[in-house]
């Protein structure tokens, strides 16, 4: 458990160092701002077109009106056009000293009447509406300058020439109002801004202080302390994570309980070889007939295989439960050809005890995905638990098939399993009474494990074909292609 807590302490270091992000106020505070940042200059962009337009009204319609005034200057005498100004043209059109002022009139062919030949002749339009003002931007000499037009019929007929009445003026004023508009929304907003981020902060530091609570609570917990959090006590946001915690520490209670009691039971198993060697060397000791001293040194040795295949079975177990063994090194392996292997290997043993094992295969392969050294080890134990409980000219036979589903069987003829202990065989260390055969109690615990951890299920019904057991793993659908079919279903292995 300490070193566990260690470990998820340098996690969290780790990622502080390289800088994956790990809290949540941090990532609140970064999307709240962001677009914050992001938005501030469009919204200056937005503010200054508003300002020119608030600008540009006043001033258009200042132009407008000297425009009209200029029109009603223009009258026709002896059939030529002609302007009669009642003042100077500058006093008439109010200029300043913050703008130049251009005028003109000029016929539709674009000849000056009067005025200046600085600005640009406009286009006259398909139909002309009395009284319309159009306006336009140009530049004169290298400045901007706004300006309004107008066309006049200064001759009664329709069909007669149009006169244009042009007014220009540089942007200074307008300029200069729009600078202020905009600097009257803006300043404001350099004061409100580092503001709202301040509130933001407050805010947030608020509404995260109930995590922080839970974080002490869970820190001032004992390393030991695995009780459940009452979801009643933190927001709402946060009840589903603590009900998941929950999930998981009660799930982590189970398989510390789990671990305890393995241990009980592997030092108690341990014990009886063990307590046995010790006892058969003692009498080995004080021996002094040879065949006796044989016959010790027998019994020696059978205790300390018994002691072995224990301790192995029992790696056998720790290693399919295991986190990295769920986690990694899944390959896509044949069933068929590792269950080849493993008769192969077994094939002196059940030689020895004169028992006929056989192999049967589809011919096409069975392929799954999974780890190769716990399937080998789950098809091993079933297969060994098969030749150790089938007596002396017994049959066991390995057989593999495709029934919508891959599928592992293993037949064999011996004694049988009663319906009661069907399920109990798959507990640790629970042996069947009076079945006569050596075993540690744990081959089909390790095989339900295994078929745990690749989504299959293993059970044990009669033998169909008449005494013994049929021991079955169905693996879940797959959809992997079979290797290329090897020729005949039946394998040697003698």
């Amino acid at each position: 458990m300490f070193s566990r807590l260690r470990k998820s302490e340098r996690n969290a270091k780790g990622q502080r160092a390289t800088g994956q992000p790990n809290s949540l106020f941090g990532e609140i505070l970064d999307w709240m701002l962001a677009p914050l940042l992001f938005l501030w200059p469009i919204s200056i962009i937005v503010t200054h077109n508003v300002a020119d337009n608030i600008a540009n009204q006043p001033y258009d319609r200042a132009m407008a009106d000297s425009v009209r005034a200029l029109a009603r200057l223009v009258t026709v005498e002896n059939d030529q056009v002609v302007v009669h100004f009642p003042a100077p043209p500058r006093a008439l059109f109010r200029a300043d000293q913050d703008d130049t002022v251009y005028y003109q009139v000029a016929d539709q062919s674009g000849q000056l009447i009067t005025g200046d030949r600085e600005i640009p002749w406009a286009p006259a339009p398909a139909t002309v509406l009395a009284e319309e003002v159009r306006y336009r931007d140009e530049v004169i000499h290298g400045e901007e300058v706004r300006v309004a037009y107008q066309f006049v019929r200064v001759w009664p007929e329709p069909a007669s020439p149009l006169v244009l009445v042009q007014v220009a003026e540089t942007r200074n004023k307008r300029s200069d109002l729009a600078s202020r508009v905009v600097t009257g929304v803006l300043l404001p907003q350099f004061a409100i801004i580092p503001l709202a981020v301040v509130l933001v902060w407050v805010g947030l530091t608020r509404g995260i202080a109930p995590l922080n609570r839970l974080q002490s609570l869970i820190r001032r917990r004992r390393p030991t302390d695995l009780s459940p959090i009452v979801p009643a006590s933190v927001p709402e946001e946060v009840r589903p994570l603590i009900i998941a915690f929950n999930d998981m520490m009660a799930r982590l209670e189970e398989n510390l309980q789990a671990q305890q009691r393995f241990i009980a039971d592997a030092a108690h198993q341990m014990r009886t070889p063990l307590t046995g060697l010790k006892m058969q060397t003692d009498l080995a000791l004080h021996e002094s007939d040879p065949e006796q001293l044989r016959l010790s040194l027998t019994r020696i040795a059978d205790s300390t295989e018994r002691a072995s295949h224990l301790i192995n079975q029992l790696l056998s177990l720790a290693r399919a439960e295991a986190s990295f063994e769920k986690l990694y090194v899944v390959e896509i392996l044949d069933v068929e050809a590792v269950v080849r292997e493993v008769a192969q290997d077994l094939f002196p043993r059940a030689l020895a005890k004169g028992i006929d094992l056989g192999v049967e295969g589809s011919g096409q392969g069975m392929l799954v995905e999974g780890n190769p050294v716990l399937l080998r080890e789950m098809i091993k134990n079933l297969m060994d638990n098969a030749i150790k409980y089938t007596p002396r000219g017994g049959s066991v036979t390995a057989r593999t098939r495709h029934a919508g589903t891959p599928i592992l069987e293993i037949e064999d003829t011996g004694e049988g399993i009663p319906d009661a202990d069907r399920e109990r065989v798959f507990e640790r260390f629970y042996r069947v009474l009076g079945s006569g055969a050596d075993g540690s109690g744990l081959g089909l615990p390790i095989v339900r494990e295994i078929a745990d951890l690749h989504r299959a299920t293993v059970t044990l019904c009669p033998n169909p074909a008449g005494q013994g057991t049929l021991a079955q793993v169905v693996f879940p659908r797959s959809q992997l292609q079979p290797p290329p079919p090897v020729h005949g279903d039946f394998y040697p292995l003698g």
